[in-house]
């Protein structure tokens, strides 16, 4: 009698053994770090993958930037009048005429002028590198039971592995050499003009000669020729960038509808209770179908249930007996 309790007891121990270490090795082979709520015998649980949120902004990129340009003023001139001496008054002599001489003196045709001339400014380019998405992680997925998904590996395990970021070069201007500016200069010009003046009076008999005048005009400057530099604004062009706002990842274990269970009456019964509350399944076949799927996935955010597999807590939602 003691041998068979000896033997049942190794016979039990050899069971739970057996049955922990099966357990631990699916635990090991889990990657999230928490394992569903129970481990009873008939229940399926899923964790479904919540996509990254992203958001478009729109951020004001430098396409010129400011500069400055001379512009040249024109030298300002006026006309002026003036009465000069033609022949000085004389005495004219019948018998002895007056003699003259001649003298000669320079006079300015064109006054001197000043010309800016301006070498335009050199740039360069360079290029810099812009961020366009930071480094993040992100679930890669594995296999899920009785996921209604177009893709049945939406709702299972997934490792977590890290994306790196992504730069853009974008090329910019800087300026190299400044603008500046050269004075040319070009001389006045000048004439010689010859008069003749009187070098003896006559004599013997006078006669008197009035003087002539005559008036004549000229240009005089009033404001000679300059610049002034006016400011040419930067120019700004707006560019849209995608951002992430929020990162997606896997939702918390969720009791399922096994496989097993998920008989076509079953989805016949889900596709009823849905149309009686004003969803669209689509054909009443009992097919887990596109139309199925869209109108159970609408009347799970609607009631704010787990959202992507065929739950317990959207069955008794529905109304429908486990």
């Amino acid at each position: 009698m003691r041998n068979q309790l000896n033997q049942i007891r190794v016979v039990f121990t050899l069971l739970l053994a057996v049955t922990f270490g099966m357990s631990v090795a699916q635990a090991q082979d889990m990657p999230f770090g928490d394992l569903p709520p129970t481990s009873e015998y008939g229940k399926c649980y899923a964790k479904c993958k919540i996509p990254d949120v992203y958001e478009t902004v729109t951020l004001q990129k430098l396409k010129k930037e400011a500069s400055t340009k001379l512009i040249k003023v024109p030298a300002v001139y006026e006309t002026q009048t003036e009465t000069v001496l033609a022949k000085e008054a004389s005495i004219k002599y019948k018998t002895i005429p007056a003699t003259f001489r001649t003298e000669s003196e320079q006079v300015m045709v064109v006054p001197e002028k000043r010309k800016v001339r301006t070498i335009p400014a050199k740039y360069r380019t360079e290029t810099k590198q812009i961020l366009v998405s930071p480094a993040r992680g992100e679930w890669k997925r594995k296999r899920s039971p009785n996921c209604f998904s177009q893709n049945p590996d939406d709702c299972y395990v997934a490792c977590y592995e890290e994306i790196p970021a992504v730069y853009r070069t974008e090329k910019y201007q800087v300026l190299d050499t400044p603008a500046t500016t050269v004075e040319d200069v070009t001389p006045a010009v000048y004439k010689t003009v010859t008069r003749k003046v009187v070098d003896t009076p006559a004599r013997v008999e006078e006669i008197p000669v009035e003087a002539q005048y005559k008036t004549i005009s000229k240009k005089v400057l009033v404001s000679p020729e300059s610049t002034r530099e006016e400011v040419i604004p930067a120019v700004y062009t707006d560019v849209k960038e995608k951002r992430l706002v929020k990162e997606g990842g896997y939702t918390v274990w969720t009791e399922i509808l096994c496989a097993a269970k998920t008989t076509s009456s079953k989805i016949t019964s889900v596709q009823r209770a849905l149309r009686d509350m004003g969803y669209d399944p689509g054909a009443i076949d009992g097919v887990m179908g596109i139309r199925t799927q869209s109108a159970l996935k609408q009347f799970q955010t609607d009631k704010s249930l787990p959202v992507g597999n065929l739950n317990m807590e959207t069955l008794n939602a529905l109304g429908i007996n486990q």
